[in-house]
């Protein structure tokens, strides 16, 4: 199933809407019999200035998907696009070199430097590249996130959602084109998900940032403009506008619709175990900060 924004040839007003987009994209790890299809033929167009949820039980390709679109891992066949840069087709620095300057990315882990305050935190994939900031912008995404007064700290002086608040700051200083956030919400406590969630939300719509967020949270996803469903590697459901309530109960019938149809034995049965691969992807969360 594609997206219905993907049921139509790219013209040029449609291209100057879409940050990203995927055709054909299919993902499998290993080869003859064992292998596991991760991603089946999956069309998809992430809206510029949009917030898009992902979901999905364990194994259905939703980090997959992610780590493709953000070039953090080869694909099987297909292409991807970002903007107008097809990134199946360039080598390895090309591609770091365009995670660095036109992606942010955000994880459960944080993945902050401890030796280094909020502030080097923030500043330090530019400081890599050699890339001065933006001083306004920069000061206005600290001022929205609230760390004015926590620049100098260190991450073990931070809470864990003010951590994650800086690792928000980091992805979006460069003003990238795109933000892919990775259950950003899976390690802090409700109040401090919550928060880092209203963030997220205004990047967008205070700040015209366009975000991709895995969740397995249907709150969380009902910060989106956007879920897309995934099951065994395709997408098979979309929600605009959705509310937390409505995605639980989609959730359900998925899982009760999975549950017969692997309980009869059909094709889908032991598969879905084997897909749980999915969700480790292949990729460290490493592999984007060291960039």
């Amino acid at each position: 199933m594609s997206t219905a924004a993907a049921e139509h040839a790219l013209g040029r007003t449609d291209a100057e809407r879409v940050a990203a987009r995927a055709r054909a994209l299919t993902k499998a790890y290993g080869s003859g019999e064992t292998t596991v299809l991760a991603l089946d033929s999956v069309d998809v167009d992430i809206a510029r200035g949009r917030f898009t949820a992902v979901m999905g039980p364990s194994g259905s390709g939703k980090s997959t998907l992610m780590h493709c679109l953000a070039g953090l891992d080869t694909v099987s066949a297909g292409q991807v696009w970002l903007g107008d840069t097809e990134i199946t087709g360039l080598k390895d620095r090309e591609l770091t070199q365009l995670r660095r300057d036109r992606i942010g990315f955000m994880f459960q882990s944080f993945n902050l430097i401890p030796t280094l305050n909020a502030a080097e935190n923030i500043t330090l994939p530019m400081d890599i590249a050699g890339q001065k900031p933006d001083e306004k912008w920069l000061n206005q995404v600290i001022d929205t996130l609230g760390l004015r007064d926590r620049l100098k700290h260190r991450p073990s002086q931070l809470s864990g959602g003010q951590q994650q608040r800086v690792a928000c700051a980091r992805a979006l200083a460069s003003r990238p084109e795109l933000i892919f956030a990775d259950e950003p919400t899976g390690n802090l406590d409700s109040r401090a998900g919550l928060e880092v969630l209203g963030f997220l939300r205004e990047a967008v719509d205070d700040l015209g940032q366009t975000v991709v967020m895995v969740t397995h949270d249907p709150g969380a996803a009902a910060h989106a403009d956007l879920v897309l469903f995934l099951g065994d590697g395709r997408i098979v459901d979309e929600m605009a506008r959705p509310s937390a309530e409505a995605v639980l109960e989609r959730m359900k019938r998925f899982d009760t619709i999975r549950g017969t149809f692997e309980g009869d034995g059909g094709p889908g049965a032991g598969k879905n175990a084997d897909m749980n691969k999915d969700d480790a992807d292949g990729v460290t969360q490493d592999d984007a900060t060291k960039d």
